[in-house]
C-alpha cells in the first residue's frame, strides 16, 4: 500500500489556468474544505501582493517566504497560529501547485505563543447561560456543552451522524480531518428528534420544488450521484433559505451560519450577567473540565475531545475545581 501511494502520479493543475484558478483546482482535487480553500487563497494573494503583486511565486523562494512570515510578526503582530496558517498555505502552493518544494529550512521570526488557561464556567453558570438562549440556538448550545463539540462540528452535523439508539454523536472530519465519537446527552434527545423531523419535512418540501440537495464530498458525489438528496446526508441545522453552492453553482440548502450561534451565546452571557469572556468554545472547555471533575479518565476525555496529544487535554486539570479543605499544611505537622 505504501509503495502504491509513492508510485501514484501527482496531480498537476491545468497550466493554461491562471495561478489562483490552479490553486483552487488542486485544493478541490484533494477535497479541502471550502473554508480552507478561502483561507489558503487569501494568504497566497497576500504573499503575492507583499512583493508588489506582479512577481509570480515561481520567481520567489524559501527566503522570500521567510521574509513574508517574519513581516507578519514584526509588522502585522499576528499570533503564532495565524503565522502557522500562512506557512501551511505557502507550503501547499509551492509543493502541490507549483511542484517546486521550498528548499532549506524556513526559520522566520516566530510569534511568541502564550499558553493561557481556558475560560471555564461553573455548572450553575452553564445552567443560567443555556436557560437564556432560545430556539434552535439553545439546542445547539446544549450540544456544544453536552458533547464537547467544537462550533463547526455542531454546525456541520448531519442527520446520519446522530445515533439515538446508542446515545452517540459521530464527528466526521473534525479538526485535523479526524473522525471521533462523543456522547449524545439524554436530556436533549427528544428536542433533537423534533428538530430532525422538522428537517425531514423541509427536505420533502425541497424535493417537491425540484431541489433537495446538500453538499457532500466530491469523491462521494461522483460515486453516489444521488447521495446528496438522501435525508441522512442533510444538515441537522439547515439554513432557512436555499443558496447557490460556490463550487458546483447548483442551488442547494446549506447549513446555518455559525455567526448566529456565536451572537446568541454572547447575548445570553451579557443577559445573565456573566462577566467572564464567554464564547461557543467556552462550552467545550466547560464540558472537558466538568467531566474531569466528575472522575472521567483523562485518556477517555482525550478521545471524546479528539485531541491528538493527551498534553492538550491536561490543560483542563489546571482549571478544574479541587476540594483542598481536607489537606493538611506542612506547618500543622510541627
Amino acid at each position: 500500500m505504501e509503495n502504491e501511494k509513492k508510485n501514484k502520479p501527482k496531480f498537476r493543475p491545468n497550466s493554461s489556468l491562471k495561478l489562483m484558478d490552479q490553486v483552487r483546482e488542486v485544493l478541490r482535487y484533494h477535497h479541502y474544505a471550502y473554508r480552507t480553500e478561502q483561507t489558503y487563497c487569501q494568504w497566497i494573494l497576500r504573499y503575492i501582493y507583499h512583493f508588489g503583486g506582479k512577481t509570480h511565486p515561481n520567481l520567489l523562494g524559501a527566503q522570500d517566504v521567510e521574509r513574508f512570515l517574519s513581516n507578519l510578526v514584526t509588522e502585522g503582530k499576528v499570533s503564532a497560529s495565524t503565522q502557522r496558517q500562512a506557512l501551511n498555505a505557502l507550503v501547499f502552493l509551492y509543493l502541490d501547485v507549483l511542484d517546486k518544494p521550498l528548499d532549506g529550512e524556513i526559520a522566520p521570526i516566530r510569534s511568541k505563543r502564550q499558553q493561557r488557561p481556558p475560560t471555564v464556567l461553573v455548572q450553575t453558570e452553564v445552567q443560567r447561560l443555556l436557560a437564556a438562549i432560545t430556539g434552535k440556538h439553545a439546542l445547539m448550545a446544549k450540544l456544544l456543552y453536552g458533547g464537547g463539540l467544537r462550533l463547526m462540528e455542531c454546525i456541520r452535523l448531519r442527520i446520519q451522524d446522530v445515533d439515538f439508539g446508542q446515545g452517540l454523536i459521530f464527528i466526521r472530519g473534525g479538526k485535523g480531518g479526524k473522525d471521533r465519537t462523543t456522547i449524545l446527552p439524554k436530556n436533549v434527545q427528544d428536542e433533537l428528534q423534533i428538530q430532525v423531523q422538522a428537517v425531514k419535512a423541509l427536505h420533502h418540501k425541497d424535493l417537491e420544488e425540484g431541489f433537495g440537495e446538500v453538499y457532500i464530498p466530491e469523491a462521494l458525489a461522483r460515486k453516489y450521484p444521488n447521495a446528496g438528496r438522501e435525508i441522512g446526508w442533510h444538515w441537522v441545522f439547515p439554513a432557512r433559505e436555499r443558496s447557490i453552492d460556490p463550487r458546483s453553482d447548483r442551488e442547494m440548502r446549506h447549513h446555518v451560519l455559525e455567526s448566529g450561534l456565536q451572537k446568541a451565546v454572547k447575548r445570553a452571557a451579557e443577559l445573565v450577567g456573566i462577566d467572564k469572556k464567554v464564547g461557543c468554545h467556552t462550552l467545550r472547555h466547560s464540558f472537558a473540565t466538568h467531566m474531569l471533575e466528575n472522575g472521567v479518565n483523562i485518556r477517555v476525555l482525550q478521545e471524546l475531545l479528539g485531541h491528538a496529544d493527551v498534553k492538550t487535554t491536561e490543560i483542563y486539570t489546571h482549571v478544574m475545581a479541587r476540594d483542598i479543605r481536607g489537606l493538611q499544611s506542612p506547618l500543622d505537622r510541627f
